[in-house]
């Protein structure tokens, strides 16, 4: 068994994330010790973004570690944890809606399409959104 970062770097569905990671200065995290649920949008996922958008946000260190940050959580929870929640506070410091069982989980508007992938230091699922922090789907609005 790999580290979360490792093993989703295997997974070509998620290339995008993984350099996300690796341009935001997350990937070590994701690659050390601890326990962190991360939630990983597939490549497709992106494509909801103009490239303008994109640019933007890897354009700005701050800003994108935010937005990866966002995508992690403290502690290792599957589906079925998660599922029993509300809301859960991310790495970067705001909350994640949680609604649905755990074979339809949503995160926010994001759909789980492949739960609780295990890794040595925690677990991880692919979503089928890219997850913005409030204040960064303000600025990238504007």
């Amino acid at each position: 068994m790999k580290s979360i970062f490792e093993t989703a770097r295997e997974d070509d569905r998620l290339s995008t994330s993984v350099a996300m990671l690796q341009t935001g200065g997350m990937a070590e995290t994701l690659r050390g010790g601890g326990e962190y649920t991360a939630l990983f949008p597939t490549n497709e996922a992106y494509s909801n973004f103009s490239r303008e958008v994109l640019d933007a946000i890897t354009a700005d260190r701050d800003r994108l570690t935010e937005m990866i940050m966002y995508h992690v959580i403290q502690g290792k929870l599957t589906t079925h944890e998660l599922s029993r929640m509300e809301a859960i506070r991310t790495l970067q410091g705001d909350h994640l809606d949680i609604a649905g069982p755990p074979s339809a989980i949503r995160l926010n508007d994001a759909g789980v399409i492949q739960p609780d992938v295990e890794c040595t230091n925690g677990i991880y699922h692919v979503i089928d959104r890219v997850l913005l922090p409030r204040a960064v789907e303000a600025r990238v609005k504007r």
